[in-house]
């Protein structure tokens, strides 16, 4: 499946991912939540090329994650908010830095970057998601039953890829041959072709003969 088709998929999460599965989205989100709402500053902060920056608010607009604020007329230069949408990522943020804090991501650290307490309770938030149970969230714990409308479409999927691979197979194969078959004909001198050259050579012994008879009869004379 291409990313270009994951928005139109049956399933939540490729459809999520379809908006914000690119990592530099999150990091924009992240700097926006952090109060950094202008361009130099966000890109300060992410390292990203002023291309990629520009393009990816763009998106994230037009998708109604983030809007513009005007903060200076001249030159024209704007802030970005977050929407309703796009404040609704902070769970998805949270939920990446606790898995961080409890794993320890890429290098076993897990230390936190930033300290968070809850406001009503001022109890600290770790890295340990809980569920109204008490218990650490899995889809192991779950009963989960797949849609048919998304069945059907892991099942196209499945199809369409086998296809595709067997179809390659022979073609494969096919261009192999016959490079291998050009190859073979033209490194290989045909029978006219020696006997040409043989005609040839004995064509120029036979001038060479006469032009050498003619120069000391020339002589003698």
């Amino acid at each position: 499946m291409g990313w270009g088709s994951v928005s139109d998929s049956f399933c939540n999460i490729a459809r999520s991912l379809s908006v914000v599965g690119d990592r530099w989205t999150l990091l924009i989100m992240r700097e926006i939540s952090l109060r950094n709402r202008r361009f130099e500053e966000i890109q300060a902060q992410t390292g990203m090329s002023s291309h990629l920056l520009a393009t990816r608010l763009k998106r994230l607009e037009e998708d109604k994650i983030i809007e513009r604020h005007v903060y200076s007329a001249r030159p024209l230069r704007h802030e970005y908010f977050a929407t309703p949408k796009g404040k609704d990522l902070d769970a998805v943020m949270l939920a990446l830095r606790n898995w961080d804090l409890r794993w320890g991501g890429s290098d076993g650290k897990g230390a936190a970057a930033v300290d968070i307490t809850d406001k009503r309770t001022g109890k600290v938030v770790d890295g340990t998601w809980h569920n109204p149970a008490g218990e650490t969230f899995s889809f192991s714990n779950t009963n989960s039953v797949m849609s048919e409308a998304w069945k059907a479409e892991r099942e196209a999927n499945a199809a369409a890829f086998y296809a595709a691979k067997q179809r390659s197979v022979p073609r494969a194969k096919k261009t192999t041959a016959t490079k291998s078959k050009k190859t073979s004909t033209k490194s290989a001198p045909t029978k006219s072709s020696s006997v040409k050259r043989s005609t040839a050579k004995t064509i120029t012994s036979k001038v060479s003969v006469r032009k050498k008879a003619a120069k000391a009869h020339s002589k003698a004379a």
